[in-house]
């Protein structure tokens, strides 16, 4: 029964995954299509973020209130309600509407499954799992590719969002399978610190900024990678530079399949140092002014293969510097 519920975690990380790499892969399409200068995407983007940060602040009154399972199940329906409503959009103001279901789904799963493996399973698991986060955002990058190719950017997000579909139909026929894991939480209570609380124990707030350091390099890759091959680099199908987009994802799952099998023998810090030396070179790569698209890609990949530790490994030493 423990087996079968790690592998519908690990599912529950693809579907996480899915959704994060659409609007990279897409824009440079969706652009056209609605008309609005490329810089827009961020508006959608910053958008996303700001509910993906309110569910996940509210997520420790969530898992007080609810269990996991329940909030993983919810989590996926708000992100195919996000899903579909792209889909569907057929003007540019349309995307914030759904860009509200679609960051608070986000949310709130990232935060209660990351809580729940950082407490039960050990640093090589947490790498593991968040490498198929890396799948399921390789894999809608390709969807989207498809989409473009054979139909229209609104394909990609509603194929995107029958495989959310699917997924959701896994987590709901494993709902018994938690059971075992309701007990081991219950076993176990321990109380929650507040926002104000927790900023005043050491370590917290500087952890907070290399995490935001972090997850602005994380964001900016994600968003923009696509856009950058089709703005600096002619001659590239628009399926081509929405396949791009994949660059980053195929590289933060290189990386934390790595880090999964070595975790747990060079510890979390030191694969955070060695993450970062690896993102540095790959930025270098990037920026060298070379024609053509094999270096630059060559360099994205190497970028996301050296961010693939630093997100796992800072969430699984939390309960070890701050206390479960």
């Amino acid at each position: 029964m423990a087996s079968l519920l790690i592998a519908v975690i690990y599912l529950a990380f693809v579907s996480l995954g899915l959704p994060d790499s659409l609007l990279g892969s897409g824009w440079p399409e969706m652009q056209t299509f609605f008309g609005v200068p490329s810089s827009y995407a961020g508006y959608v983007s910053m958008t996303i973020c700001f509910m993906t940060i309110i569910s996940a602040l509210l997520s420790p009154y969530l898992l007080r209130r609810i269990e996991t399972k329940w909030i993983v199940n919810g989590s996926i329906i708000l992100t195919v309600i996000g899903l579909l409503g792209f889909s569907f959009s057929g003007s540019y103001r349309m995307l914030f509407l759904f860009a509200v279901p679609y960051g608070l789904g986000a949310g709130s799963i990232d935060a209660s499954l990351n809580h729940y493996v950082a407490v039960h399973y050990n640093s090589s698991e947490m790498n593991f799992l968040h490498c198929f986060y890396g799948i399921g955002a390789v894999i809608s990058p390709i969807i989207m590719s498809l989409a473009l190719k054979y139909a229209r950017w609104n394909e990609g997000y509603r194929w995107t969002a029958y495989i959310q579909i699917a997924i959701l139909a896994v987590c709901l026929l494993s709902l018994p399978l938690w059971k075992n894991g309701a007990a081991r939480d219950g076993e176990e209570q321990v109380k929650n610190a507040g926002i104000g609380e927790t900023l005043r124990v050491p370590g917290v707030v500087l952890t907070l900024a290399s995490f935001f350091a972090y997850c602005a390099g994380e964001s900016t890759c994600f968003l923009w990678t696509s856009s950058y091959f089709a703005g600096t680099r002619q001659g590239m199908s628009q399926e081509l530079v929405a396949a791009f987009g994949s660059l980053i994802f195929g590289g933060l799952v290189l990386g934390r399949l790595i880090s999964g099998f070595v975790s747990n023998r060079l510890g979390d810090r030191l694969l955070i140092r060695i993450g970062i030396a690896v993102e540095l070179a790959g930025i270098v790569l990037v920026a060298l002014p070379l024609k053509g698209y094999a270096v630059a890609a060559a360099g994205f990949l190497t970028v996301g293969t050296g961010m693939g530790p630093v997100y796992p490994a800072i969430q699984h030493m939390a309960p070890v510097n701050f206390g479960k």
